[in-house]
């Protein structure tokens, strides 16, 4: 029988103060495994790109950049009472190319691991492909939040089935002021109120859902669109604000100041949710085919919201049976008419609503969370019975 209390379990991911959504997401699930209290209270090994003021959560700290810090982590993490790490994967947050430095470090680990995927590529580059490989392969599980990625790590990738977990994208269970309310507070008249969130780049599409609501417009002028996010701060380091500038040129070509706002602020959880609980529908018009999981998207999901969406993997799943509506990719058109659909068909969007709120409470931290540990507990148990083989 595993003894929980000995347990101790550390993440390696990027962290806040630093505004990334992997960030978010480790501190929402570290604070949620904290309240189960079933192990030991976890810790965190944060990914700097540059110093951060850090709470007491951080133990440890890996510069991005520097390939002797991914050996020297291995070795403190070798000499720890650490007992497993929980390695979050985006190829964009560790060093080298494409973010090769990672297998440094799990090359020099001698303590289990699990890693959870927040990209899988269909069609990876030989370097992208080897790299998730190589983790995956002398890792402990391999966690992946969407059903319809297991193909990929099955087909393309040759992952041990016995290995992939799939445990949701958690949702904060805030309560909130009314929808009513909530629009005084923000001072919004009432419109119908389309929204997306997160950090700004041109991944996100948002040129398509602003030609879309200019379509929308000419049978529905009281349509508004809330762009709510700041620039993400990699975007802004290359190229400053090129594609927001951008945005608000394309806001002005179509004559839609009264129908597109801005909100260019890196948003606290309560505010995205205030935000999400106002919005009459939730648009995520990205143009990426192999997104295998958005935070934006699940939070709308989890508060029961009208999604109206691109059809990247993520979307594909949590849209299915008809908890939502699916738009072609950079086509405002098809957008359009979907916003339209909500607009014009009050009872089937409450249908589909309530589909999605049905769905979305399995989505909760408190539940996801619950899902982990059981995860921990039985990585611990194999652990065990393999010892035992061993003697």
């Amino acid at each position: 029988m595993v003894k929980n209390k000995e347990i101790k379990i550390a993440f390696l991911s990027t962290f806040p103060p630093r505004e990334c959504g992997i960030a978010t997401f480790t501190q929402d699930l570290v604070n949620e495994l904290k309240d189960i209290k079933i192990i030991n209270e976890p810790k965190v090994i944060a990914i700097n790109d540059r110093e951060y003021d850090y709470d007491d959560d951080v133990i440890y700290k890996l510069q991005q950049h520097d390939r002797n810090s991914y050996i020297k982590l291995a070795e403190k993490l070798n000499d720890s009472s650490i007992d497993l790490l929980v390695i979050e994967h985006e190829y964009g947050i560790y060093g080298g190319e494409w973010g090769e430095y990672i297998l440094d470090l799990i090359n020099n680990l001698k303590i289990p691991y699990v890693v959870t995927l927040h990209t899988i590529l269909s069609e990876p580059l030989d370097k992208q492909k080897y790299i998730l490989q190589e983790l995956c392969k002398k890792s402990k599980r391999v966690v992946t939040m969407a059903k319809n990625t297991i193909p990929l790590l099955l087909n393309v990738y040759g992952v041990d089935e016995k290995k992939i977990v799939v445990l949701p994208h958690g949702v904060p269970n805030l309560p909130t002021l009314s929808s009513e309310s909530l629009r005084k507070k923000y001072n919004i008249d009432d419109k119908f109120v389309v929204s997306t969130f997160g950090l700004i780049s041109p991944g996100k599409g948002l040129e398509y859902g602003i030609e879309a609501i200019a379509k929308v417009k000419e049978e529905h002028p009281d349509i508004l669109y809330l762009i709510l996010g700041q620039t993400h701060p990699n975007i802004v380091k290359s190229d400053g604000e090129v594609y927001r500038d951008f945005l608000i040129r394309r806001v002005n070509e179509l004559n839609l100041n009264d129908n597109v706002k801005f909100v260019n602020k890196y948003l606290t959880k309560r505010e995205i949710v205030e935000y999400l609980k106002l919005s009459d529908v939730y648009m995520t018009p990205y143009i990426g085919r192999e997104q295998a999981v958005s935070g934006t998207l699940a939070y709308a999901a989890g508060l029961g919201k009208l999604v109206v969406s691109t059809p990247y993997k993520y979307a594909e799943e949590i849209l299915s049976d008809g908890r939502g509506l699916l738009a072609d990719f950079k086509d405002p058109d098809s957008i359009a008419n979907c916003i339209k659909f909500a607009i014009e068909n009050p009872h089937k969007k409450q249908l589909m609503e309530e589909k999605m709120r049905v769905y979305g409470k399995s989505m909760m931290w408190d539940n996801v969370a619950l899902e982990y540990v059981e995860m921990f507990l039985r990585i611990f148990e194999d652990l065990e019975d393999d010892a035992k083989e061993a003697v």
